[in-house]
């Protein structure tokens, strides 16, 4: 029998064939590692704490605290803006006081104004009625006989019986100043005189 020699093309066919499938081989063993690792730390890591199956209670994340110096600021914040809202109030009620009180003012002024009004026309009424007394009490004296009315006005005080006998027409003074006594005329006199005594010479 004949033995066949084998080509050289053949022989590094095969051996490039045997290199392909070792490589190969450790490819597929590098991911069947990977993926046992993987997998083992698949199981061993919680689920999904969203889903809710596997939540461990105990590994829930603390609340986030506020550092001690925001606290702090906040608290204040807070403290003066209640200061800030009483002064308002406190403001509010002093300017609704005012207003009260500016109204009350207007409304003394108002009757402070008609009563000075009030008074003047009574005062003005007064004087008017008290000249037309005096006018018509000097008509009277003047209309009476001069001895008479020197009787009278011997009673009077200087000051009162001075200021009818000015008032006098001229002709009934001087009957009326003729009845009287030389003291009482004198006193008369002297009262007229000093009354006239600032007024104009020229």
């Amino acid at each position: 029998m004949r033995l066949r020699k084998s080509s050289p093309k053949r022989a590094r066919s095969g051996a490039g064939r045997g290199a392909l499938v070792i490589i190969a081989g450790l490819l597929i063993g590098s991911a069947t590692l990977r993926m046992g690792s993987d997998a083992g730390q698949a199981l061993a890591r919680p689920q999904d704490p969203v889903n809710g199956a596997g939540f461990d209670s105990a590994q829930t994340p603390l609340a986030c605290e506020m550092p001690e110096d925001f606290r702090q600021m906040l608290t204040a914040f807070q403290a003066r803006e209640t200061r800030i809202k009483e002064q308002e109030t406190a403001i509010a009620d002093r300017l609704a006081a005012l207003q009260l009180a500016d109204q009350e003012i207007d409304r003394k002024m108002k009757r402070l104004v008609a009563a000075e009004m009030q008074l003047s026309e009574t005062i003005a009424l007064a004087d008017t009625a008290a000249e037309s007394d005096i006018g018509r009490l000097t008509k009277v004296y003047e209309s009476m006989k001069p001895k008479q009315a020197a009787a009278l006005f011997e009673e009077m005080s200087p000051e009162f019986a001075a200021g009818f006998l000015g008032r006098m027409r001229p002709e009934a003074a001087a009957g009326i100043m003729a009845g009287l006594s030389p003291e009482a005329a004198y006193g008369f006199s002297v009262v007229l005189a000093g009354r006239n005594a600032g007024a104009p010479t020229e």
